[in-house]
């Protein structure tokens, strides 16, 4: 069993792959709850309606509904921040001066290819800016749970939904586990969770390897 909410344990994880000095936007869900692990690190984040310096979620102290990050959730933002037009942050995007973008999804294939936008016969606002980030950012780290609420693997061999572009992603950040993309396919990096790699591998519906020898020992 999770020892505790699985949506925070997959954001304290990505908080740990950021570095001081990089500009990172936080996309919808699970993403914007990466705020709240960041202590004390130099991290600038990016929001696309026009936000450099976004500050963790806000207080009853600090609260300014005009402020607020991708999931319209009200934050506060730091002494160093800029203010600028969608437009501009959008070319911040393109312009390859993001360092990292975290992004929820629906899917990633095997491969590193995300959907993260529509559901086959639902209603949909857009694709947002998800292509712009997957084609922009410098690393792409997704998080979301391993498994949909019908238990379906997010983890495919293919995509059944709509592609958010062919820019592969870097890192899968689930409850269960990191997973790195290569050009052999999915490598487990690590376990977060009491579970075996074959459990794992039979959850998901295919085998999943370690990176590595070294994973093996430390994590079984």
């Amino acid at each position: 069993m999770l020892s505790q909410d699985k949506r925070h344990i997959i954001a304290k994880r990505i908080a740990e792959e950021l570095e001081d000095g990089q500009i990172v936007n936080l996309g919808i869900g699970i993403p914007t709850l990466v705020s709240e692990y960041l202590d004390n690190k130099e991290v600038f984040l990016q929001t696309e309606n026009g936000l450099l310096g976004m500050g963790p979620p806000a207080t009853e102290e600090n609260l300014d509904i005009d402020l607020i990050n991708a999931g319209k959730e009200p934050v506060s933002y730091l002494k160093s921040a800029s203010f600028f037009s969608s437009a501009d942050s959008f070319a911040l995007i393109r312009g390859g001066h993001v360092d990292v973008a975290v992004l929820g999804i629906l899917q990633v294939d095997i491969h590193g290819e995300i959907a993260n936008w529509a559901v086959p016969n639902q209603p949909i606002l857009g694709v947002g800016g998800a292509m712009d980030l997957v084609t922009g950012a410098k690393k792409v780290i997704v998080a979301a749970t391993l498994f949909a609420k019908d238990g379906t693997s997010k983890l495919v061999k293919e995509l059944t939904y709509k592609t958010s572009g062919i820019r592969k992603v870097d890192l899968f950040v689930s409850e269960y586990a990191v997973i790195k993309f290569t050009e052999e396919g999915p490598r487990v990096v690590e376990i977060l969770e009491d579970i075996s790699i074959e459990e794992l591998s039979e959850k998901v519906g295919f085998q999943l390897e370690f990176e590595n020898a070294f994973h093996i020992q430390n994590f079984i």
